[in-house]
């Protein structure tokens, strides 16, 4: 009797694809059930790519129909792939009410990187980046969000025992800000952690803000993903220009809320990525590269500089080659360790700040002639 109560009061299906172990267990639990078949489940899901519970042969018939009958495994809907004569893929996902973001993977060697959006567009309005031009729109679930990787390794047909990982790191560095998504963010991130989920190394899984720094307290006592910075500027006033949240939580408040982050995690060799995105006669001076080694002499971190890539809707320009080289001179002469991002997936619009270009104008054509008068929101990863 207990059970067919439990069973009635599920009328909606419960989308299990963004779900943790912790809570799939206490959802069986709720619906009758013993919490070690989340683990079962989870494996279906995660490790063989399955979205159809009357393929998880070791669910017993009534279980499976159970499932069949109060909970899906949906994720989103791709509607465009774009592969980059590099190697580089970008899909652009729909999830609901016409709005679209993108998703991109990058391979690199035995190395695949999966840059994944938290958000439907950004409210926090960076000045060198495409997703805030476009506005925000609302948060994405634990299922849009951990769907992204689940369509990613679908994508390459390797989901399954014996195949190659294609997805060996993700970084929450797509559109969106991740600490105002933050219990789906969390959810999704520790399922990629997950042995019974994605399994990737907490080192391997990255979590990029522009500095909501009461939320970054709150990740360190929930997360050991990676922590990566988007400084881009040495000094507040600049800063406050490109990065607009920074009036709220100047850089001193950010690092110190990143060195209390550091000093929550149980490893303590971790460092954080500080993020520097460079932009020709803006920030890209050899003064505010000294600027930038003295800011950061008190945390422990890795410098990425990322030379700026426009888009239409920005003034914004490219720093020279030799600037580029300069700034990472003194960075490293000053004992950081500097790496330079390299430009990949420019010919289809997926490099870093590209990703609002032709696929979007494409893209809102084709809604516009398939619905005749509805405007398609099209969102892009920053």
């Amino acid at each position: 009797m207990e059970v067919q109560e439990a069973v009635t009061q599920h009328t909606e299906r419960v989308n299990l694809l963004g779900m943790t172990r912790s809570k799939m267990e206490t959802w069986l639990v709720s619906i009758g059930e013993k919490p070690f078949r989340a683990q079962q489940i989870l494996k279906w899901i995660h490790h063989s790519g399955v979205d159809d519970f009357e393929q998880m042969s070791n669910l017993g018939k009534a279980l499976r129909a159970k499932l069949g009958e109060l909970a899906e495994i949906r994720p989103p809907k791709v509607v465009r792939q774009l592969d980059s004569k590099d190697g580089t893929r970008k899909w652009a996902i729909e999830v609901g009410g016409n709005n679209l973001v993108e998703t991109v993977f990058i391979p690199d060697g035995q190395r695949g990187t999966l840059c994944v959006s938290s958000q439907v567009g950004c409210s926090l309005d960076c000045s060198f980046c495409s997703t805030g031009k476009q506005g925000f729109q609302r948060d994405l679930t634990a299922s849009e969000i951990l769907g992204q990787v689940w369509l990613a390794i679908k994508s390459y047909d390797a989901f399954g025992p014996g195949k190659n990982r294609v997805v060996t790191n993700v970084v929450m560095m797509g559109m969106g800000e991740p600490l105002l998504n933050f219990e789906n963010v969390v959810d999704a991130t520790n399922l990629m952690m997950d042995d019974f989920g994605y399994g990737l190394s907490k080192r391997r899984v990255t979590l990029s803000t522009s500095g909501v720094v009461p939320m970054l307290d709150k990740l360190g006592d929930v997360s050991e993903v990676s922590l990566a910075v988007s400084l881009h500027a040495p000094n507040d006033a600049l800063r406050n220009e490109l990065v607009p949240i920074n009036r709220r939580y100047p850089i001193a408040e950010l690092l110190a809320a990143c060195r209390r982050y550091l000093d929550k995690q149980p490893d303590k060799h971790r460092v954080v990525t500080v993020e520097y995105t460079l932009i020709a006669g803006v920030n890209d001076s050899m003064d505010q590269a000294r600027e930038l080694a003295q800011v950061l002499r008190d945390l422990p971190c890795k410098v990425n500089l990322i030379p700026f890539n426009p888009f239409s809707l920005s003034d914004y320009q490219r720093p020279s080659k030799s600037a580029v080289s300069r700034f990472w001179q003194v960075m490293t002469d000053a004992g950081y360790v500097t790496t330079v991002r390299t430009t990949r997936g420019d010919d289809i619009d997926a490099a870093c700040g590209q990703l609002a270009g032709q696929v979007q104008d494409r893209t809102r054509r084709a809604e516009r002639h398939r619905r005749k008068a509805e405007e398609t929101q099209i969102i892009r990863v920053m």
